[in-house]
Protein backbone atom coordinates (compact mmCIF):
# COMPACT_ATOMS: atom_id res chain seq x y z
CA UNK A 1 0.00 0.00 0.00
CA UNK A 2 1.32 3.46 -0.79
CA UNK A 3 0.50 6.73 -2.53
CA UNK A 4 2.06 9.30 -4.80
CA UNK A 5 1.35 12.89 -5.55
CA UNK A 6 2.46 15.34 -8.24
CA UNK A 7 1.95 19.01 -8.94
CA UNK A 8 2.96 21.69 -11.42
CA UNK A 9 4.51 24.83 -10.10
CA UNK A 10 5.89 28.18 -11.15
CA UNK A 11 7.87 30.03 -8.54
CA UNK A 12 6.56 33.56 -9.01
CA UNK A 13 6.81 34.68 -5.44
CA UNK A 14 8.62 33.60 -2.30
CA UNK A 15 5.21 32.97 -0.74
CA UNK A 16 4.36 30.45 -3.46
CA UNK A 17 7.74 28.82 -2.96
CA UNK A 18 7.14 28.60 0.78
CA UNK A 19 3.70 27.07 0.29
CA UNK A 20 5.02 24.45 -2.12
CA UNK A 21 7.90 23.61 0.19
CA UNK A 22 5.51 23.17 3.11
CA UNK A 23 3.26 20.94 1.03
CA UNK A 24 6.23 18.76 0.16
CA UNK A 25 7.20 18.24 3.79
CA UNK A 26 3.62 17.64 4.85
CA UNK A 27 3.37 14.98 2.17
CA UNK A 28 6.68 13.45 3.21
CA UNK A 29 5.61 13.41 6.86
CA UNK A 30 2.35 11.70 5.90
CA UNK A 31 4.17 9.14 3.80
CA UNK A 32 6.63 8.23 6.54
CA UNK A 33 3.98 7.98 9.23
CA UNK A 34 1.70 5.98 6.98
CA UNK A 35 4.55 3.50 6.46
CA UNK A 36 5.05 3.30 10.23
CA UNK A 37 1.36 2.66 10.83
CA UNK A 38 1.31 0.00 8.14
CA UNK A 39 4.35 -1.70 9.71
CA UNK A 40 2.76 -1.62 13.15
CA UNK A 41 -0.42 -3.16 11.82
CA UNK A 42 1.38 -5.92 9.96
CA UNK A 43 -0.30 -9.24 10.68
CA UNK A 44 1.78 -12.40 10.32
CA UNK A 45 0.29 -15.82 9.73
CA UNK A 46 0.80 -18.51 12.35
CA UNK A 47 3.19 -20.37 10.07
CA UNK A 48 5.30 -17.23 9.58
CA UNK A 49 5.45 -16.66 13.32
CA UNK A 50 6.18 -20.30 14.15
CA UNK A 51 8.96 -20.45 11.57
CA UNK A 52 10.94 -17.65 13.22
CA UNK A 53 10.07 -18.57 16.81
CA UNK A 54 12.74 -19.11 19.43
CA UNK A 55 11.96 -19.55 23.10
CA UNK A 56 12.69 -16.15 24.71
CA UNK A 57 15.65 -15.77 27.01
CA UNK A 58 13.52 -14.51 29.91
CA UNK A 59 11.75 -17.86 30.06
CA UNK A 60 14.98 -19.83 29.79
CA UNK A 61 16.53 -17.71 32.57
CA UNK A 62 13.51 -17.74 34.91
CA UNK A 63 13.49 -21.47 35.76
CA UNK A 64 10.90 -21.23 38.55
CA UNK A 65 7.34 -19.95 38.40
CA UNK A 66 4.30 -19.95 40.68
CA UNK A 67 0.85 -20.85 39.38
CA UNK A 68 -2.47 -19.97 40.98
CA UNK A 69 -4.75 -22.70 39.65
CA UNK A 70 -7.75 -21.37 41.52
CA UNK A 71 -11.46 -21.03 40.99
CA UNK A 72 -14.94 -21.99 42.24
CA UNK A 73 -13.98 -25.68 42.44
CA UNK A 74 -11.87 -24.77 45.48
CA UNK A 75 -15.06 -24.07 47.49
CA UNK A 76 -15.99 -27.71 48.34
CA UNK A 77 -13.51 -29.09 50.88
CA UNK A 78 -13.61 -32.62 49.45
CA UNK A 79 -14.21 -34.35 46.16
CA UNK A 80 -11.12 -33.97 44.00
CA UNK A 81 -9.99 -31.45 41.40
CA UNK A 82 -12.81 -32.23 38.97
CA UNK A 83 -15.51 -31.56 41.54
CA UNK A 84 -17.80 -29.77 39.10
CA UNK A 85 -18.08 -32.91 36.97
CA UNK A 86 -17.94 -35.56 39.67
CA UNK A 87 -20.60 -34.01 41.90
CA UNK A 88 -23.14 -35.27 39.32
CA UNK A 89 -21.72 -38.81 39.18
CA UNK A 90 -22.58 -41.75 41.46
CA UNK A 91 -19.81 -43.77 39.80
CA UNK A 92 -16.68 -41.95 38.66
CA UNK A 93 -15.17 -45.01 36.99
CA UNK A 94 -11.40 -44.84 36.74
CA UNK A 95 -11.36 -41.23 37.92
CA UNK A 96 -11.05 -42.32 41.54
CA UNK A 97 -9.80 -38.93 42.69
CA UNK A 98 -13.42 -37.72 42.47
CA UNK A 99 -15.10 -40.56 44.35
CA UNK A 100 -16.11 -38.35 47.30
CA UNK A 101 -17.66 -35.55 45.25
CA UNK A 102 -21.27 -36.75 44.90
CA UNK A 103 -21.63 -37.93 48.49
CA UNK A 104 -20.02 -34.75 49.81
CA UNK A 105 -22.26 -32.58 47.64
CA UNK A 106 -25.45 -34.30 48.75
CA UNK A 107 -24.49 -33.95 52.41
CA UNK A 108 -23.21 -30.37 52.17
CA UNK A 109 -25.38 -28.66 49.56
CA UNK A 110 -28.24 -30.97 48.63
CA UNK A 111 -29.41 -32.63 45.45
CA UNK A 112 -27.82 -31.40 42.18
CA UNK A 113 -31.28 -30.83 40.67
CA UNK A 114 -31.76 -28.09 43.24
CA UNK A 115 -28.19 -26.97 44.01
CA UNK A 116 -25.88 -27.49 41.05
CA UNK A 117 -22.43 -26.27 40.22
CA UNK A 118 -23.80 -22.91 39.12
CA UNK A 119 -24.78 -22.47 42.78
CA UNK A 120 -21.32 -23.54 43.95
CA UNK A 121 -19.96 -20.70 41.81
CA UNK A 122 -22.27 -18.32 43.64
CA UNK A 123 -20.79 -19.54 46.95
CA UNK A 124 -17.29 -18.50 45.87
CA UNK A 125 -16.59 -14.99 47.22
CA UNK A 126 -12.76 -14.82 47.32
CA UNK A 127 -13.28 -12.41 50.22
CA UNK A 128 -9.60 -12.32 51.31
CA UNK A 129 -8.07 -12.33 47.85
CA UNK A 130 -5.07 -9.99 47.80
CA UNK A 131 -3.17 -10.37 44.55
CA UNK A 132 -0.35 -8.05 45.62
CA UNK A 133 0.28 -10.07 48.79
CA UNK A 134 0.28 -13.36 46.87
CA UNK A 135 2.73 -12.03 44.29
CA UNK A 136 4.96 -10.59 47.01
CA UNK A 137 5.07 -13.98 48.74
CA UNK A 138 5.85 -15.74 45.46
CA UNK A 139 8.62 -13.34 44.50
CA UNK A 140 10.18 -13.54 47.96
CA UNK A 141 10.34 -17.30 47.57
CA UNK A 142 12.09 -17.27 44.24
CA UNK A 143 9.38 -17.16 41.56
CA UNK A 144 10.42 -15.29 38.42
CA UNK A 145 7.05 -15.51 36.68
CA UNK A 146 3.42 -15.80 37.77
CA UNK A 147 0.69 -17.78 36.05
CA UNK A 148 -3.05 -17.61 36.81
CA UNK A 149 -5.97 -19.82 35.76
CA UNK A 150 -8.24 -18.02 33.27
CA UNK A 151 -10.79 -20.84 33.09
CA UNK A 152 -11.04 -24.54 33.84
CA UNK A 153 -13.00 -27.42 32.31
CA UNK A 154 -15.99 -25.95 34.17
CA UNK A 155 -16.32 -23.26 31.47
CA UNK A 156 -16.20 -20.38 33.98
CA UNK A 157 -14.06 -17.37 33.07
CA UNK A 158 -12.02 -15.67 35.80
CA UNK A 159 -11.72 -12.45 33.84
CA UNK A 160 -13.91 -9.61 32.62
CA UNK A 161 -15.31 -11.36 29.56
CA UNK A 162 -17.49 -9.53 27.04
CA UNK A 163 -18.41 -12.79 25.31
CA UNK A 164 -19.32 -15.04 28.25
CA UNK A 165 -21.71 -14.04 31.03
CA UNK A 166 -20.53 -16.78 33.41
CA UNK A 167 -17.44 -14.95 34.62
CA UNK A 168 -15.98 -13.84 37.95
CA UNK A 169 -17.01 -10.22 37.45
CA UNK A 170 -20.69 -11.13 37.03
CA UNK A 171 -20.96 -14.16 39.33
CA UNK A 172 -19.31 -15.25 42.59
CA UNK A 173 -16.46 -12.96 43.68
CA UNK A 174 -17.60 -10.06 41.45
CA UNK A 175 -13.89 -9.44 40.81
CA UNK A 176 -11.65 -9.47 37.75
CA UNK A 177 -9.33 -12.16 39.11
CA UNK A 178 -7.00 -12.19 36.08
CA UNK A 179 -6.95 -8.40 35.98
CA UNK A 180 -5.89 -8.16 39.62
CA UNK A 181 -3.21 -10.83 39.20
CA UNK A 182 -1.91 -9.15 36.07
CA UNK A 183 -1.65 -5.71 37.68
CA UNK A 184 0.10 -7.03 40.80
CA UNK A 185 2.52 -9.13 38.76
CA UNK A 186 3.50 -6.21 36.52
CA UNK A 187 3.98 -3.99 39.58
CA UNK A 188 6.35 -6.60 41.02
CA UNK A 189 8.41 -6.62 37.82
CA UNK A 190 7.64 -10.25 37.00
CA UNK A 191 6.39 -11.91 33.83
CA UNK A 192 2.71 -12.85 33.71
CA UNK A 193 0.95 -15.84 32.17
CA UNK A 194 -2.56 -17.29 31.93
CA UNK A 195 -3.86 -20.82 31.43
CA UNK A 196 -6.97 -22.06 29.62
CA UNK A 197 -8.48 -25.50 30.20
CA UNK A 198 -11.77 -24.98 28.42
CA UNK A 199 -11.16 -27.35 25.54
CA UNK A 200 -13.21 -30.26 26.88
CA UNK A 201 -16.15 -28.65 28.67
CA UNK A 202 -18.85 -30.02 26.33
CA UNK A 203 -18.11 -33.68 27.09
CA UNK A 204 -16.83 -32.95 30.58
CA UNK A 205 -20.20 -31.48 31.57
CA UNK A 206 -22.37 -34.33 30.23
CA UNK A 207 -23.15 -35.71 33.74
CA UNK A 208 -24.87 -32.39 34.58
CA UNK A 209 -27.65 -33.35 32.13
CA UNK A 210 -28.34 -36.68 33.84
CA UNK A 211 -30.61 -37.81 36.68
CA UNK A 212 -30.59 -40.33 39.52
CA UNK A 213 -31.39 -43.88 38.39
CA UNK A 214 -32.73 -44.88 41.79
CA UNK A 215 -33.82 -43.36 45.10
CA UNK A 216 -36.43 -40.78 46.00
CA UNK A 217 -35.38 -38.40 43.20
CA UNK A 218 -35.13 -41.00 40.45
CA UNK A 219 -35.53 -39.39 37.05
CA UNK A 220 -35.42 -35.79 38.32
CA UNK A 221 -33.09 -33.93 35.91
CA UNK A 222 -29.97 -32.27 37.27
CA UNK A 223 -29.65 -28.53 36.82
CA UNK A 224 -27.84 -28.82 33.50
CA UNK A 225 -31.30 -29.00 31.91
CA UNK A 226 -32.59 -25.79 33.46
CA UNK A 227 -33.37 -22.91 31.10
CA UNK A 228 -32.95 -19.18 31.37
CA UNK A 229 -36.67 -18.86 32.14
CA UNK A 230 -36.27 -21.13 35.17
CA UNK A 231 -34.12 -18.47 36.83
CA UNK A 232 -36.82 -15.84 37.15
CA UNK A 233 -36.92 -14.57 40.74
CA UNK A 234 -33.76 -16.47 41.67
CA UNK A 235 -30.20 -15.27 42.23
CA UNK A 236 -29.21 -16.30 38.71
CA UNK A 237 -32.06 -14.49 36.96
CA UNK A 238 -30.95 -13.32 33.52
CA UNK A 239 -28.25 -15.99 33.22
CA UNK A 240 -28.66 -19.04 31.01
CA UNK A 241 -27.41 -22.37 32.41
CA UNK A 242 -26.82 -23.49 28.82
CA UNK A 243 -24.10 -20.85 28.55
CA UNK A 244 -22.27 -22.54 31.44
CA UNK A 245 -22.97 -26.25 30.92
CA UNK A 246 -23.39 -26.09 27.18
CA UNK A 247 -26.58 -26.85 25.24
CA UNK A 248 -28.48 -30.02 26.09
CA UNK A 249 -26.83 -32.93 24.26
CA UNK A 250 -29.74 -33.53 21.86
CA UNK A 251 -29.51 -29.91 20.60
CA UNK A 252 -25.84 -29.98 19.70
CA UNK A 253 -26.06 -29.55 15.96
CA UNK A 254 -22.97 -28.87 13.83
CA UNK A 255 -24.01 -25.21 13.66
CA UNK A 256 -24.31 -24.97 17.45
CA UNK A 257 -20.91 -26.59 17.97
CA UNK A 258 -19.31 -24.27 15.44
CA UNK A 259 -20.77 -21.26 17.28
CA UNK A 260 -19.28 -22.54 20.55
CA UNK A 261 -15.84 -22.80 18.98
CA UNK A 262 -16.11 -19.27 17.61
CA UNK A 263 -17.19 -18.03 21.02
CA UNK A 264 -14.16 -19.72 22.58
CA UNK A 265 -11.95 -17.87 20.12
CA UNK A 266 -13.62 -14.52 20.85
CA UNK A 267 -13.21 -14.98 24.60
CA UNK A 268 -9.57 -15.93 24.36
CA UNK A 269 -8.58 -13.27 21.87
CA UNK A 270 -10.10 -10.79 24.31
CA UNK A 271 -8.09 -12.45 27.10
CA UNK A 272 -4.89 -12.01 25.09
CA UNK A 273 -5.66 -8.45 23.95
CA UNK A 274 -6.88 -7.16 27.32
CA UNK A 275 -4.26 -8.64 29.65
CA UNK A 276 -1.24 -8.96 27.33
CA UNK A 277 0.14 -12.17 28.87
CA UNK A 278 3.76 -13.15 28.39
CA UNK A 279 2.72 -16.80 28.52
CA UNK A 280 -0.37 -18.76 27.49
CA UNK A 281 -0.96 -22.42 28.27
CA UNK A 282 -3.68 -24.47 26.59
CA UNK A 283 -4.40 -27.61 28.60
CA UNK A 284 -4.46 -29.90 25.62
CA UNK A 285 -2.16 -31.93 23.43
CA UNK A 286 -2.70 -29.52 20.56
CA UNK A 287 -4.36 -26.19 19.85
CA UNK A 288 -7.85 -25.89 21.32
CA UNK A 289 -10.45 -26.49 18.60
CA UNK A 290 -7.72 -26.62 15.97
CA UNK A 291 -7.72 -23.46 13.84
CA UNK A 292 -9.49 -21.48 16.58
CA UNK A 293 -6.78 -22.16 19.13
CA UNK A 294 -4.10 -21.47 16.56
CA UNK A 295 -5.67 -18.08 15.84
CA UNK A 296 -5.48 -17.19 19.54
CA UNK A 297 -1.81 -18.19 19.58
CA UNK A 298 -1.23 -16.15 16.42
CA UNK A 299 -2.81 -13.13 18.09
CA UNK A 300 -0.63 -13.58 21.17
CA UNK A 301 2.57 -13.78 19.15
CA UNK A 302 1.61 -11.09 16.64
CA UNK A 303 0.76 -8.60 19.39
CA UNK A 304 3.99 -9.41 21.15
CA UNK A 305 6.03 -9.07 17.97
CA UNK A 306 4.57 -5.66 17.17
CA UNK A 307 5.25 -4.52 20.74
CA UNK A 308 8.82 -5.84 21.06
CA UNK A 309 10.12 -6.27 17.51
CA UNK A 310 10.52 -9.99 18.25
CA UNK A 311 8.39 -12.68 19.85
CA UNK A 312 8.97 -12.58 23.59
CA UNK A 313 5.88 -14.61 24.49
CA UNK A 314 5.53 -18.32 25.24
CA UNK A 315 2.75 -20.63 24.02
CA UNK A 316 2.70 -23.92 25.95
CA UNK A 317 1.20 -27.19 24.71
CA UNK A 318 1.49 -30.77 25.94
CA UNK A 319 2.47 -32.01 22.49
CA UNK A 320 5.53 -30.76 20.64
CA UNK A 321 4.40 -28.23 18.01
CA UNK A 322 6.56 -25.88 15.98
CA UNK A 323 6.45 -22.41 17.47
CA UNK A 324 5.46 -23.58 20.95
CA UNK A 325 7.09 -24.78 24.17
CA UNK A 326 6.32 -28.25 25.49
CA UNK A 327 4.55 -28.73 28.82
CA UNK A 328 4.78 -31.86 30.99
CA UNK A 329 1.98 -32.33 33.52
CA UNK A 330 2.88 -33.69 36.96
CA UNK A 331 6.12 -35.05 35.58
CA UNK A 332 9.40 -34.26 33.89
CA UNK A 333 11.52 -35.07 30.90
CA UNK A 334 13.40 -38.37 30.93
CA UNK A 335 16.17 -36.85 28.83
CA UNK A 336 18.21 -33.69 28.42
CA UNK A 337 16.27 -31.80 25.75
CA UNK A 338 17.69 -29.52 23.09
CA UNK A 339 14.68 -27.19 23.37
CA UNK A 340 13.34 -25.53 26.54
CA UNK A 341 10.28 -27.07 28.17
CA UNK A 342 8.28 -26.83 31.39
CA UNK A 343 7.22 -29.18 34.16
CA UNK A 344 4.13 -28.41 36.23
CA UNK A 345 3.24 -29.86 39.63
CA UNK A 346 0.72 -29.29 42.41
CA UNK A 347 0.24 -30.28 46.04
CA UNK A 348 -2.96 -32.36 45.90
CA UNK A 349 -5.66 -32.17 43.22
CA UNK A 350 -4.95 -28.78 41.53
CA UNK A 351 -7.80 -27.22 43.52
CA UNK A 352 -7.33 -27.26 47.30
CA UNK A 353 -8.97 -30.26 48.97
CA UNK A 354 -8.71 -31.44 52.57
CA UNK A 355 -9.43 -35.12 51.89
CA UNK A 356 -6.09 -35.78 50.14
CA UNK A 357 -2.57 -36.00 51.51
CA UNK A 358 0.09 -33.67 50.12
CA UNK A 359 1.85 -35.05 47.05
CA UNK A 360 4.84 -32.79 47.59
CA UNK A 361 7.02 -31.41 50.33
CA UNK A 362 9.99 -29.03 50.13
CA UNK A 363 12.37 -31.84 49.22
CA UNK A 364 10.34 -33.18 46.29
CA UNK A 365 9.71 -29.67 44.92
CA UNK A 366 13.45 -28.96 44.96
CA UNK A 367 14.16 -32.32 43.36
CA UNK A 368 11.64 -31.61 40.57
CA UNK A 369 13.11 -28.13 40.06
CA UNK A 370 16.68 -29.38 39.89
CA UNK A 371 15.69 -32.24 37.57
CA UNK A 372 13.96 -29.82 35.21
CA UNK A 373 16.74 -27.23 35.14
CA UNK A 374 19.45 -29.84 34.54
CA UNK A 375 17.46 -31.04 31.52
CA UNK A 376 16.89 -27.57 30.02
CA UNK A 377 13.47 -27.04 31.58
CA UNK A 378 11.52 -24.89 34.03
CA UNK A 379 9.30 -25.81 36.96
CA UNK A 380 5.86 -24.28 37.50
CA UNK A 381 4.54 -24.95 41.01
CA UNK A 382 0.84 -24.57 41.72
CA UNK A 383 -0.22 -23.03 45.03
CA UNK A 384 -3.70 -24.36 45.82
CA UNK A 385 -5.40 -21.37 47.39
CA UNK A 386 -8.20 -21.59 49.90
CA UNK A 387 -11.55 -20.45 48.46
CA UNK A 388 -11.11 -17.12 50.25
CA UNK A 389 -7.84 -16.49 48.37
CA UNK A 390 -5.35 -17.22 51.15
CA UNK A 391 -2.52 -19.76 51.13
CA UNK A 392 -3.10 -22.89 53.24
CA UNK A 393 -0.56 -22.88 56.13
CA UNK A 394 0.73 -26.38 55.33
CA UNK A 395 1.64 -25.27 51.81
CA UNK A 396 3.05 -21.93 52.90
CA UNK A 397 5.67 -23.47 55.20
CA UNK A 398 6.81 -25.79 52.40
CA UNK A 399 7.20 -22.96 49.90
CA UNK A 400 9.07 -20.89 52.47
CA UNK A 401 11.71 -23.64 52.69
CA UNK A 402 11.99 -23.76 48.90
CA UNK A 403 12.48 -19.99 48.91
CA UNK A 404 15.15 -20.20 51.60
CA UNK A 405 17.03 -22.82 49.57
CA UNK A 406 16.85 -20.72 46.41
CA UNK A 407 18.06 -17.62 48.25
CA UNK A 408 21.29 -19.52 49.01
CA UNK A 409 21.62 -21.80 46.00
CA UNK A 410 19.77 -19.92 43.26
CA UNK A 411 23.08 -19.17 41.57
CA UNK A 412 23.04 -22.79 40.33
CA UNK A 413 19.45 -22.48 39.06
CA UNK A 414 18.63 -19.06 37.60
CA UNK A 415 20.07 -18.08 34.21
CA UNK A 416 21.89 -21.41 33.96
CA UNK A 417 22.09 -23.73 30.99
CA UNK A 418 22.46 -27.51 30.91
CA UNK A 419 25.77 -29.25 30.38
CA UNK A 420 26.49 -32.07 27.88
CA UNK A 421 24.70 -34.53 30.19
CA UNK A 422 22.21 -33.70 32.91
CA UNK A 423 23.83 -35.69 35.71
CA UNK A 424 25.26 -38.89 37.09
CA UNK A 425 24.26 -41.48 39.65
CA UNK A 426 22.74 -44.89 40.13
CA UNK A 427 19.32 -43.99 38.69
CA UNK A 428 20.90 -42.65 35.49
CA UNK A 429 23.12 -45.71 35.14
CA UNK A 430 20.07 -47.94 35.66
CA UNK A 431 21.27 -49.32 38.98
CA UNK A 432 18.52 -47.76 41.09
CA UNK A 433 15.34 -46.64 39.30
CA UNK A 434 13.62 -44.08 41.51
CA UNK A 435 12.04 -41.58 39.12
CA UNK A 436 8.84 -43.41 38.21
CA UNK A 437 6.35 -43.12 41.02
CA UNK A 438 2.93 -43.96 39.59
CA UNK A 439 0.96 -41.72 41.96
CA UNK A 440 -1.50 -40.37 39.39
CA UNK A 441 -3.92 -37.55 40.15
CA UNK A 442 -6.61 -35.97 37.97
CA UNK A 443 -5.39 -37.86 34.92
CA UNK A 444 -8.80 -38.87 33.61
CA UNK A 445 -9.57 -41.67 31.20
CA UNK A 446 -6.93 -40.45 28.73
CA UNK A 447 -4.07 -41.49 31.03
CA UNK A 448 -2.77 -44.06 28.53
CA UNK A 449 -2.26 -41.35 25.92
CA UNK A 450 -0.66 -38.99 28.42
CA UNK A 451 1.80 -41.53 29.78
CA UNK A 452 2.79 -43.41 26.64
CA UNK A 453 6.18 -41.68 26.65
CA UNK A 454 6.58 -42.13 30.38
CA UNK A 455 6.91 -38.42 31.15
CA UNK A 456 3.50 -37.07 32.07
CA UNK A 457 2.77 -38.14 35.67
CA UNK A 458 6.26 -39.50 36.32
CA UNK A 459 6.88 -36.91 39.04
CA UNK A 460 8.81 -37.54 42.22
CA UNK A 461 6.48 -37.29 45.20
CA UNK A 462 6.49 -37.91 48.93
CA UNK A 463 5.89 -41.59 48.08
CA UNK A 464 9.05 -41.87 45.94
CA UNK A 465 12.12 -43.73 47.12
CA UNK A 466 14.97 -41.41 48.03
CA UNK A 467 17.90 -40.86 45.72
CA UNK A 468 21.17 -42.69 46.28
CA UNK A 469 23.92 -40.61 47.87
CA UNK A 470 25.90 -40.47 44.58
CA UNK A 471 23.05 -38.89 42.60
CA UNK A 472 24.11 -35.53 41.12
CA UNK A 473 22.79 -33.07 38.56
CA UNK A 474 24.78 -30.54 36.54
CA UNK A 475 24.12 -26.93 35.51
CA UNK A 476 26.39 -24.29 34.00
CA UNK A 477 26.60 -20.52 33.76
CA UNK A 478 29.36 -18.93 31.75
CA UNK A 479 32.59 -20.44 33.04
CA UNK A 480 30.98 -21.81 36.21
CA UNK A 481 30.02 -25.44 36.67
CA UNK A 482 27.59 -26.60 39.35
CA UNK A 483 27.31 -30.07 40.84
CA UNK A 484 24.05 -30.48 42.74
CA UNK A 485 24.12 -33.40 45.16
CA UNK A 486 20.52 -34.60 45.41
CA UNK A 487 20.70 -36.62 48.65
CA UNK A 488 23.98 -35.76 50.39
CA UNK A 489 25.36 -38.07 53.05
CA UNK A 490 28.63 -37.99 54.93
CA UNK A 491 31.50 -39.74 53.20
CA UNK A 492 32.96 -40.29 49.74
CA UNK A 493 31.12 -40.85 46.49
CA UNK A 494 32.29 -41.09 42.90
CA UNK A 495 31.19 -39.24 39.74
CA UNK A 496 32.37 -41.31 36.75
CA UNK A 497 31.33 -38.60 34.28
CA UNK A 498 33.98 -36.23 35.65
CA UNK A 499 36.95 -38.60 35.27
CA UNK A 500 39.99 -37.10 33.54
CA UNK A 501 39.97 -39.61 30.71
CA UNK A 502 36.22 -39.41 30.07
CA UNK A 503 35.62 -37.83 26.67
CA UNK A 504 32.97 -35.34 27.86
CA UNK A 505 34.93 -34.24 30.94
CA UNK A 506 34.99 -30.43 31.30
CA UNK A 507 38.69 -30.43 32.22
CA UNK A 508 40.93 -30.68 35.24
CA UNK A 509 39.10 -29.86 38.47
CA UNK A 510 40.97 -27.10 40.32
CA UNK A 511 38.53 -25.97 43.00
CA UNK A 512 35.31 -27.17 44.61
CA UNK A 513 33.28 -24.94 46.95
CA UNK A 514 30.01 -25.53 48.74
CA UNK A 515 27.59 -22.64 48.08
CA UNK A 516 25.74 -22.72 51.40
CA UNK A 517 28.89 -22.56 53.55
CA UNK A 518 31.38 -21.09 51.07
CA UNK A 519 33.83 -23.74 52.30
CA UNK A 520 36.11 -25.82 50.14
CA UNK A 521 35.19 -29.44 49.56
CA UNK A 522 37.76 -32.24 49.21
CA UNK A 523 37.98 -34.06 45.90
CA UNK A 524 40.26 -36.46 44.08
CA UNK A 525 40.05 -36.47 40.29
CA UNK A 526 41.43 -39.56 38.59
CA UNK A 527 41.27 -40.97 35.10
CA UNK A 528 38.09 -42.97 35.56
CA UNK A 529 36.13 -40.72 37.99
CA UNK A 530 36.18 -37.90 40.50
CA UNK A 531 35.73 -38.73 44.17
CA UNK A 532 34.10 -36.09 46.37
CA UNK A 533 34.14 -36.10 50.17
CA UNK A 534 31.02 -34.77 51.86
CA UNK A 535 31.57 -33.60 55.46
CA UNK A 536 29.12 -34.35 58.25
CA UNK A 537 25.46 -33.61 57.45
CA UNK A 538 23.14 -32.60 60.26
CA UNK A 539 20.20 -34.94 59.90
CA UNK A 540 18.60 -35.38 56.48
CA UNK A 541 19.86 -32.61 54.24
CA UNK A 542 18.22 -30.94 51.28
CA UNK A 543 20.27 -30.96 48.07
CA UNK A 544 23.56 -29.12 48.34
CA UNK A 545 25.36 -27.26 45.55
CA UNK A 546 29.06 -27.55 44.81
CA UNK A 547 30.57 -24.87 42.59
CA UNK A 548 33.40 -26.29 40.49
CA UNK A 549 36.25 -24.62 38.64
CA UNK A 550 37.76 -26.57 35.74
CA UNK A 551 40.72 -25.77 33.53
CA UNK A 552 41.41 -27.35 30.18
Amino acid sequence: MGFRFSFKYNFKTSLQKTVVTNLFFVGLFFLLNTSTIIAQENQFSWNELAEQYECPEWFRDAKFGIWFHWGPQSVPEQGGGWYARHMYMKDVGRQKFGKMANAYHLQTYGHPSEFGFKDVINEWKAEKFDAAALIKFSKKNGAKYIVALANHHDHFDLFDSSFHSWNSVNVGPKKDIIGEFEKATRNAGLKFGVTSHDDRFLNWWLPAFGADTKGEKVGVPYDGRLTKEDGKGLWWEGLDPADLYGPVPENRTPEVLEAIKKNWQERHIELVNKYNPDLLYNDGFSFTYGKYGKEVARTLYNNNYNKNGSIQAVMLLKRTEKGTVNEVESGGSNTLRAEPWQSEITFTDWFYKKDRHLTHNSRTILEMLIEAVSKNGNLLLNIELNPDGTIPPEQKVIIDVVGDWLAINGEAIYKTRPWKVYGDGKSIRGENEVLQNGEIRNAGDDIAEKTKKGEHYNQRTTASAEFASDEVRFTTKGGDFYIIVMNPKKGDFKIPTLGLNVAMNPGKLKKLTRLDTNKKVKFNQKKESTTITIPAINGKSYPIVLKAKFVK
